[in-house]
């Protein structure tokens, strides 16, 4: 009997030891260094040593890119209001660190440990939303102290009712109706609290704000742990790759980019080639994306089958243009017509009989006056008799 109950507790012992063996390996397995965002990242932008905040990572995009506002959406997760990015890369940037701002550089990324949604302040004012990234070394609870952090002219706001649309850079608000909207809005202080990592977010506007606005019922997306570099939106799941970074004190080299770019040699937003073409993770945007390219593809009018097409072409096409080429035509044949009486009447030997005559007769009615005006007056009264 006691050797039984011996034999159970060692067991137990042993299963035991077995699941907390099995976590602590899972939890090592997904610790990473900073070298994780220095080599995936480097393919799609320059790593260059900036001022106090060491290596940040200059992404190749245009100068029209804006964190948090370029090829992405906005989507409700457990976590609160979550940037997805169509970008291979967004994995990283928009989820870890902050944004910081050069007038020479434009937007560069300052990494850092903590994963979250995302990192931005949020504001509402009367039927708005907007948001802009946190500043580096910004907390959530500076943020708050803040009234109007010093991106206030990086804000972007929509409409309640459009916040959770996937092609939300459609409905942004006018640059000009921003500072209006900014002066009457309130920051959102709603947070959400994460146990597992010792972490809060800023989770965004209120789940039951966003439905009275929309008019429609808002099911939170779950967050899943990816185990590659990336992120996969489908099925009602945002599956991501957000490991626990460390930055490798343990370890004997510190990480390192392989290639850092000198500041000076950095080229405008307007000169760099972007190698980061966005990556649509949503059928959604994948159709959009067909219909763009379906538009930019210029129509060949020789290789349609039918006239017919060709002929809708053609009416596009001068739809397009505002139908000119029918206007144009039209007061160019008015011109001819023209030009052609005006020639008529100069030329007499193109004429008709019936206008020779007429020609001829006010030509003559035309020298008979001229003679009348030209001839000198005789005195008409005549002199009494003498």
């Amino acid at each position: 009997m006691k050797a039984n109950r011996s034999i159970t507790a060692v067991l137990f012992v042993m299963v035991i030891s077995s699941v907390i063996f099995s976590k602590q390996v899972s939890a090592q397995s997904s610790q990473v260094s900073f070298q994780v965002f220095y080599n995936q990242l480097s393919p799609y932008g320059q790593w260059v040593d900036y001022l106090n905040y060491g290596d940040v990572w200059v992404p190749n995009v245009g100068s029209d890119f804006v964190p948090y506002s370029t090829d992405g959406h906005w989507v409700l997760t457990n976590y609160g209001w979550t940037w997805v990015s169509d970008y291979a890369w967004g994995w990283a940037p928009f989820h870890y660190g902050r944004w910081g701002y050069d007038n020479s550089l434009a937007w560069f990324w300052v990494p850092d440990t903590e994963w979250g949604p995302s990192w931005v302040s949020w504001r509402s004012a009367n039927d708005y939303y907007g948001w802009a990234p946190m500043a580096p070394g910004v907390s959530i609870n500076a943020s708050y102290g803040n009234g109007t952090n010093s991106y206030n002219d990086h804000w972007m706001f929509v409409r309640r009712r459009d916040i959770g649309r996937s092609n939300i850079n459609r409905y942004y608000v006018k640059r000009a109706d921003q500072e209006r909207i900014m002066q009457n809005s309130t920051l959102i202080n709603k947070t959400y609290t994460d146990n597992k990592r010792h972490a809060t977010y800023v989770s965004g506007p209120a789940r039951e704000d966003v439905q009275k606005a929309t008019g429609k019922t808002i099911t939170p997306i779950v967050i899943r742990n990816n185990n590659k570099q990336g992120q996969i939106l489908s099925n009602g799941q945002l599956r991501i790759y957000r490991p626990i970074v460390t930055k490798n004190k343990d370890q004997v080299q510190d990480p390192t980019p392989s290639k850092m770019t000198n500041l000076k040699d950095v080229k405008i937003p307007s000169e760099r080639i972007a190698t980061n073409q966005p990556q649509n993770i949503s059928s959604h945007n994948n159709n959009n994306k067909i219909q763009q390219q379906k538009a930019s593809k210029p129509v060949n009018a020789n290789s349609m089958a039918k006239p017919s097409q060709r002929q809708q072409t053609n009416q596009s096409r001068n739809n397009r243009l505002g139908h000119q080429p029918q206007n144009v035509q039209s007061q160019n044949n008015n011109n001819k017509i023209q030009q052609q009486k005006i020639s008529k009447q100069a030329n007499p030997n193109s004429m008709s009989p019936s206008q020779h005559q007429q020609t001829n007769q006010s030509h003559n009615n035309g020298k008979i006056q001229q003679q009348n005006r030209t001839r000198p007056q005789t005195n008409l009264r005549k002199e009494p008799p003498k």
